[in-house]
């Protein structure tokens, strides 16, 4: 079975064992022992089908799916030879080695020693070799948690840390390796022009002093850098296979030069080799174009000048004007290599470090030079190429540890990659950091001061440093060095567009997607391009000392988020956290985190600012671009260790009135098609949160979960759709309930997790509560103000929600006018506040309004309330409206009275199917007996209790039931006048329809048993309407006109919602009542206090 590449673009990397539909596996559910489980047959494997997945699971590397593809297709009928897997020596402890030795051992090493001393040298080396130990550790627990495919320590830490952190550091990974070929190149062309072929110049540096001879060099470096890079790609691009076979032969070449140079430090203590160093009083002569070290010697009885005389005088006679310096100081011939047993390590343990230009000076020997005299023939003597410090010298050293990862990126081939990679990389970085500690202590105490410090060799006829001290000789080194640096250049040539690759195949930078195409074998070859060009990039600054420290960088940020990684995973106790290899603690990883951290700055604070910047500016890029991507990271884990926390936080009491901000319950609802029918209510959300806040957006579905489960999924996604057009960050919840009042209920009940609840519901006014077939509308409306006010709850009722301003529109200017008639907490002062924040409603003025009774002082109400709005810092024009008593007027008392009718007979309309069928089962009753009596005056109540009919009707009640529920059912309403009981049986139908009360009559039809239609109308007339209603009524039209008056043309009304009647008899004339209150007004917010204090004057 084929098991799903890590990182081939799945969203989600779920196990590629369960949902698998193959045929053969559901064949090993036929037999009777498993045919309790038939029915899962389809989504769940038996286990012996899993373990036989498992064995076949082959662990190919990035890009080798399609290499093994195009080989097929040569050959169809050709068996795939299998690879053979490498143990811990081959496959991780050489490969590590080659790595971590190189370039920088060669070349810098000794000059490392000489400037900062063999005690603050030994430090650096234990600093970066400590970094690269502990993690390395980290890295060993990481690998052994799960299998590691190809892709090595990029696919560690996107797994551990996710794909932001994955893709920021994989690209910092990658960036730091190209830098690194980069600085191999520029090693391997440094040997070659100075030590090797300097005829070979193209820019010639003969008789070229300072700024000049410095920059024909670094031309020199650049022409055969690139020259270099172009070959090796294409060395690269043609064979992959050839660069790994030559590998070996690379590492050889680093081992004898290592071997080579321990020989020779044995070799000293027995007989020290012939090196000497020309000094002219203290500073050290570049021995090139003369032979003697001597001013004069003697031949034939005579004094003749040497060569040395005549670099520094105008003739060769002795009579001849000299420099000043030559003249005054003699010329000393000394041991460049003392040897292991001359006690020289004395003079090397402290640093020396050198401003730039300076001549290089022994210590201890004698030198007469003139006072404010400008040394002379500078080109003369050995000088400092650049300024040195201790940060710089950190910095050129730490890309010699690098490399640890080589093992981890080669998990694909190895045998046994849990046990090999701890095992191989451990061991390899002990042995590199020994050679490093010794190669310290021995350079300083074989080598005279004044030649460590002599980068180039000058002083001993321009040998490489390290390689007068080899054995036997030292060309062993300079070859060795010359083939290591030129092999390690292949291999970072390799290894990094197979990186870029892997990055590019995960999908999670967008734009890197072009790079994860390459040759039909699998080979990158965009990635090579995009590499090679980056390389050359380094190696235009052409210069070693300034490469290191950049790919220093690189390297140190992608060490610290592996020990990070490790550190997380092992605090949050993750259960996947099962690592193999044993030895970690999370503070051995936060101490090798800090580590990294500290030699990031230490080496260059600038170049350290400028990789973090990177780094952010890639996460940044990922986290909003990027694919949505779930690989069960650690930082997913942190965010919910934090989120517990944060939330166990909130539980500990009600936030302060200065934190509160209202967390709102968005209740919306979807059409048959499952769309949400009020947008808007979600722009007014977004204009009143400015992305702060909670928010859940819910919507309640009628029926069972079980039977509706799909329609709820699609509610789901059409709400986030929209929450996602609006930018309304938050959470969608959508319930599914036998009706939907009591899902509505449920999203006021239990929204929300512990501390972070909803405390205020946001509703649109339900526009069809009048018309009959929407009776239950406005009942669920009522339901939901006076569920709201039980929990505390703060309720918006936003009417004409289909006027509000979308997230586009912008209002240039007008008023949001608060209507301030009742204190509920200042839910009034905030939201005009906060809906001011946000774009749509900036330009719009604040006005209040509040209402004075006829006892009130309204001069002194609006000096009080402009000093509470100051002490608010609310910026608002006040207002204060005198209400003054009046009589209730005639249109009061008419239109009361035309509410009540008309709720009576709605309420005879929208009867629910129970109330009717018990209607039915009343008029059923009533109707036998005033037959069986002969009483035509009989009168039923509406659900009251009937008289008992006789005990004889008992036979023909069914039958009449039957049929009059069977008529209600199917026949429709008749305007039939019955006159007499036998009519009234005989046409049950318009009976139902037709039922009436005491008080109320349901229409123009004729009345039943005997009422004459006069008589009903004169009771419809009489009808009186209650005085509690009238006074209502009254309070509605009045403030309906002041508000109309006033705030007419405002852009938005803010104002108190009058609480609902205790008793339910009067919910349809509550719903009245609020008509009555907002008409005339284009957009309305309803608002009700959820009971507590919302807004303080108090800093």
């Amino acid at each position: 079975m084929e098991v799903p590449h890590k990182g081939d673009g799945n969203p989600k990397e779920s196990s590629p064992f369960i949902n698998s539909s193959d045929p053969e596996k559901s064949q090993q559910y036929d037999g009777k022992n498993m045919a309790l489980f038939e029915e899962e047959m389809d989504t769940s494997p038996m286990v012996s089908s899993l373990l036989s997945s498992l064995a076949n699971y082959s662990n190919l590397p990035q890009g080798s799916k399609e290499h093994e593809e195009a080989e097929n297709n040569e050959g169809a009928r050709k068996k795939p030879v299998q690879a053979p897997r490498m143990g811990t020596l081959m496959g991780v402890y050489l490969p590590c080695m080659q790595n971590i030795l190189g370039v920088i051992l060669f070349l810098r090493m000794t000059w490392m020693v000489g400037i900062g001393g063999v005690i603050e040298a030994f430090i650096i080396v234990l600093m970066c070799c400590s970094t690269t130990m502990l993690t390395a550790i980290s890295m060993s627990a990481i690998a052994t948690n799960g299998v590691v495919p190809a892709g090595g320590s990029y696919y560690m830490i996107s797994r551990s840390l996710g794909p932001e952190f994955g893709g920021a550091v994989g690209i910092c990974f990658y960036l730091g390796t190209t830098f690194a070929g980069a600085m191999y190149i520029l090693g391997c062309i440094e040997i070659l022009l100075i030590y090797i072929a300097p005829q070979a110049a193209i820019f010639k540096m003969e008789g070229l002093e300072g700024p000049e001879a410095e920059a024909a060099m670094l031309n020199n470096m650049r022409v055969y850098g690139s020259l270099v890079l172009t070959f090796m790609a294409i060395v690269v691009f043609v064979g992959v296979k050839y660069v790994n076979k030559l590998a070996l032969v690379f590492l050889a070449c680093v081992i004898s030069s290592i071997l080579a140079v321990y020989a020779g430090v044995i070799k000293t203590a027995i007989e020290p080799p012939v090196f000497p160093v020309c000094m002219l009083g203290n500073r050290t002569l570049i021995w090139k174009g003369f032979d003697v070290c001597a001013k004069v010697m003697e031949r034939e009885n005579a004094t003749v000048t040497t060569k040395l005389w005549r670099l520094f005088c105008d003739s060769e006679f002795l009579n001849a004007t000299c420099d000043t310096y030559f003249a005054n100081n003699n010329v000393t011939e000394m041991q460049g290599i003392p040897g292991v047993t001359s006690g020289i390590l004395k003079e090397n343990l402290f640093g020396n470090y050198l401003e730039k230009g300076v001549i290089l000076q022994k210590k201890g020997l004698s030198s007469y030079d003139e006072p404010d005299a400008l040394p002379t023939n500078t080109n003369r003597y050995v000088v400092a190429d650049i300024t040195t410090f201790f940060t710089l010298l950190v910095g050129i050293y730490f890309p010699s540890v690098t490399g640890i990862m080589a093992g981890s990126n080669r998990s694909g081939d190895l045998r046994d990659a849990q046990k090999s990679i701890p095992i191989g990389t451990i061991l390899a970085i002990s042995t590199t950091s020994f050679i490093y500690m010794s190669s310290v202590v021995l350079f300083g105490s074989c080598i005279e001061g004044s030649v460590l410090r002599d980068k180039f060799g000058e002083a001993v006829r321009g040998n490489l440093v390290i390689g007068t001290l080899a054995w036997p000789s030292p060309w062993v080194i300079v070859f060795g060095s010359f083939f290591s640096t030129c092999g390690a250049g292949l291999q970072s040539l390799t290894g990094a567009p197979r990186l870029l690759q892997a990055i590019a195949r995960d999908g999670i930078v967008p734009f890197l997607r072009i790079f994860g195409h390459g040759k039909a074998n699998g080979e990158p070859t965009w990635a090579l391009l995009l590499t090679a060009f980056i390389c050359e990039s380094g190696i235009l600054i052409a210069s070693l000392d300034s490469v290191a420290p950049i790919l220093s960088m690189f390297f140190l940020m992608c060490y610290m988020f592996v020990n990070l990684a490790c550190a997380l995973q092992t605090l949050l106790r993750t259960p996947n956290w099962r690592p193999r290899f044993k030895f970690y603690h999370w503070a051995l990883s936060f101490l090798g985190m800090s580590l990294c951290l500290s030699l990031m700055f230490i080496c260059s604070w600038y170049y350290a600012i400028v990789a973090m910047v990177i780094a952010s500016c890639i996460y940044k890029y990922i986290e909003f671009q990027g694919a949505e991507k779930e690989w069960g990271d650690g930082i997913r884990g942190l965010s919910l260790s934090a989120a517990r926390y944060a939330l166990m936080r909130l539980e500990e009491g009600p936030p302060h009135t200065k934190n509160w901000r209202p967390q709102i319950l968005v209740l919306v609802s979807v059409d048959a098609e499952q769309n949400v029918e009020q947008p808007r209510l979600l722009s007014l959300t977004n204009q009143m949160k400015a992305g702060k806040g909670l928010t859940i957006v819910g919507t309640a579905l009628a029926g069972t979960f079980l039977d509706n489960h799909p329609q709820a999924q699609q509610a789901e996604q059409s709400v986030k759709k929209l929450m996602e057009t609006e930018k309304v960050k938050g959470f969608c919840q959508v319930v599914v309930s036998s009706n939907i009042r009591d899902g509505t209920s449920h999203l006021v009940q239990a929204s929300g997790l512990g501390g972070l609840q909803h405390n205020t519901v946001l509703v649109s006014w339900p526009r069809n509560w009048k018309q009959a077939e929407d009776h239950q509308l406005w009942r669920n409306f009522i339901e939901l103000v006076r569920e709201t006010t039980a929990a505390s709850k703060a309720l918006l009722v936003a009417k004409n929600i289909s006027a509000f301003p979308s997230n586009g529109e912008r209002f240039t200017e007008g008023h949001i006018d608060v209507w301030w008639i009742v204190h509920d907490g200042g839910m009034l002062m905030l939201l005009p506040f906060l809906l001011r924040q946000h774009k749509v409603w900036r330009k719009c003025k604040m006005r209040i309004f509040t209402v004075a009774q006829m006892d009130d002082n309204s001069i002194q109400m609006k000096k009080d309330l402009t000093t509470f709005l100051y002490h608010l810092r609310i910026d608002a024009q006040v207002e204060v409206v005198e209400m003054q008593d009046s009589d209730i007027s005639a249109y009061t008392y008419e239109k009361t009275l035309m509410m009540e009718q008309r709720s009576q007979i709605l309420k005879q309309i929208n009867l629910t199917k129970t109330e009717r069928e018990r209607e039915i089962q009343s008029i059923t009753d009533s109707s036998r007996g005033s037959i069986r009596r002969k009483n035509p005056a009989a009168v039923t109540t509406q659900l009251s209790v009937t008289e008992e009919p006789a005990a004889s009707s008992k036979e023909e009640k069914p039958e009449e039931e039957e049929q009059l529920i069977h008529d209600k059912s199917t026949n429709p309403p008749t305007p039939a006048t019955p006159q007499s009981p036998a009519a009234e049986a005989e046409t049950p139908s318009t009976v139902v329809q037709m039922t009436w009360t005491e008080t109320k009559c349901d229409g123009e039809q004729a009345k039943p048993l005997g009422v004459t239609t006069n008589e009903a109308i004169k009771d419809l007339f009489n009808m009186k309407p209650n005085q509690s209603n009238v006074r209502r009524m009254h309070t509605a039209l009045r403030l309906n006109g002041e508000i109309v008056k006033k705030s007419q043309e405002a852009k938005l009304v803010l104002l108190n919602m009058p609480g609902p009647p205790r008793n339910r008899t009067g919910d349809e004339n509550y719903m009245e009542f609020l008509e009555v209150l907002t008409e005339g007004l284009n957009r309305v917010l309803l608002v009700r206090g959820g009971g507590r204090e919302v807004i303080t004057i108090y800093s």
